[in-house]
């Protein structure tokens, strides 16, 4: 399961960013050809998170499609299965642009002042 090596790499970056803030919300791109299972991921990164200020956070996980260019006929288009064949003539002899990327985005941090007020929700600003 390579998905906890991407949720420990994730949660270290997360971590970096919060500066000791808790953290309520992380966003993540990753491009699909990483293969990520999204079940995985939020398994993934419960347990890497578990003792760390993204402890009990929620992972939103943007999947970035591929670009596919057939050589065949030089038709090109976006596709999130990197093992599509050319949409246009059916061919398989495609070449791949993007799509291995990972981009943690953004973390939602919990305001400092809403960790001293019992029973206060917590909410806090897109970081990026």
């Amino acid at each position: 399961m390579h998905e906890f090596g991407i949720a420990e790499a994730v949660v270290d970056a997360v971590e970096r960013r919060a500066d000791g803030r808790r953290v309520r919300r992380a966003r993540v791109r990753a491009g699909a050809l990483l293969r990520i299972t999204p079940q995985a991921l939020d398994q993934a990164f419960c347990l890497a998170a578990t003792g760390t200020v993204a402890e009990g956070a929620a992972l939103d996980l943007v999947i970035e499609p591929v670009r596919l260019v057939c050589r065949g006929c030089g038709h090109s288009a976006q596709c999130a299965d990197p093992l599509a064949i050319c949409g246009l003539c059916g061919g398989i002899d495609i070449d791949l642009e993007g799509g291995d990327s990972l981009v943690l985005e953004s973390i939602q941090l919990e305001p400092a002042e809403a960790s001293h007020l019992p029973g206060h929700p917590p909410s806090g600003p897109l970081t990026g």
